[in-house]
């Protein structure tokens, strides 16, 4: 569809005079070209504007105008260029400043020092390439944190994924001994993803097994298979750090996370997972941007009375929060990732339904690609 021709019909059916029009497509343009055209999961052929009149035309006309202006005021879209400041900023604010702050410490100097100092300089050289960077998931654009970091970082110490197998342990450490020594040993981790909105995919008490499960999890395991396979002993100093970076997180996340970590390890009887762990968030999201139960938000209503229960499963069960009116874990986001739009927004957004047994018939503005079942 032609964009002159779909505004339009978008005015037709918001039933916009000439004056309101005129104002309300020179925001939609703007925002179609920056922005919303460049979601990765449009249909073949169709952009924003068309997304947007199928979704508007599932209200009845007199709610249309609250769903144009949430929209309008309250969504949030992090495109490719909001998520690459975020990955280019993650090395020099928040693993440099570590370094630098760590050999100033040990050196007993000024940071700002550290630069004019040879001995620190060397040190620095030493501490950052036994710092190990691993992606969580293909969200943690180890490709662009390569590219930012060229002549800084290594390739032999940027991989995409937390669960190796004993070659490509033993050839990290192979690297690392060639590049410090026959002693060298991993000092740093730092585990990085893209977002995090309720934090029950990293770590989380599962009722059914009756322990804590998680990515955290599945990365100690993983280290003590590597470790007990190529009978080296440990891979990393004695007092290592393992920082678990995300560039985007929700308000709920940056708080959950830490304490979640906190009583399973308050829980465990076999003592802590790791010696010494931090969470960092490249952006909090504002505390007050979801939309839950006790606000006054208009488009509330819209959220409860748009909704199919079809989209209930037993993975949404397995969060505490069977219902997902709300989003996964009631996180009530209004967020999209150009790449595809989270199951923790708010699914009026999102969902599409076919509406079986009376229920309605959800029409997305940005269709999510479903990963859970």
């Amino acid at each position: 569809m032609k964009q002159n021709l779909g505004l339009k019909i978008l005015s037709h059916v918001m039933r916009w005079d000439d004056d309101r029009s005129r104002e309300e497509f020179a925001w939609l343009k703007l925002m179609s070209r920056l922005k919303y055209d460049g979601y990765q999961d449009f249909l073949a052929g169709a952009r924003f504007i068309e997304s947007l009149i199928t979704w508007l035309q599932q209200f009845e006309s007199g709610e249309r105008e609250i769903a144009y202006q949430y929209i309008r005021k309250k969504l949030v879209y992090i495109g490719p260029s909001e998520m690459q400041r975020l990955v280019e900023n993650f090395y020099p604010e928040y693993v440099q400043r570590r370094v630098v702050k760590k050999v100033a410490g040990e050196l007993n100097i000024p940071t700002y020092s550290v630069w004019t100092n040879q001995t620190a300089q060397k040190q620095i050289e030493d501490f950052r390439r036994k710092t190990l960077f691993m992606g969580l998931s293909d969200g943690a654009r180890t490709d662009i944190l390569r590219r930012a970091n060229v002549g800084i970082l290594s390739n032999e110490q940027v991989v995409v994924t937390t669960q190796l197998d004993k070659a490509k342990w033993k050839g990290l450490l192979k690297d690392l001994k060639d590049d410090c020594g026959d002693d060298a040993k991993f000092s740093t981790v730092y585990l990085i993803d893209d977002f995090i909105a309720s934090g029950t995919t990293l770590i989380r008490y599962d009722d059914e097994t009756e322990a804590w499960i998680g990515k955290l999890k599945k990365f100690r395991d993983s280290i003590h298979d590597a470790e007990s396979q190529l009978g080296y002993g440990s891979l990393f100093e004695e007092d290592w750090h393992l920082y678990v970076h995300h560039y985007l997180a929700s308000d709920y996340a940056s708080k959950v996370v830490s304490q979640n970590y906190e009583k399973a390890m308050s829980e465990e009887s076999s003592g802590p997972w790791f010696p010494y762990v931090e969470f960092t968030y490249g952006y909090v999201l504002p505390v007050d941007l979801p939309i839950t139960k006790c606000k006054s938000e208009p488009f509330l209503n819209l959220v409860n009375k748009y909704y199919d229960p079809i989209l209930e499963n037993d993975h949404s069960e397995k969060s505490g929060v069977r219902s997902v009116k709300y989003g996964y874990k009631e996180c009530a986001l209004p967020l999209v990732l150009d790449h595809n739009t989270p199951n923790n927004s708010l699914p009026i957004l999102w969902a599409e339904t076919e509406g079986e047994n009376g229920a309605h018939a959800m029409r997305s503005l940005f269709r999510r690609r479903q990963r859970h079942g």
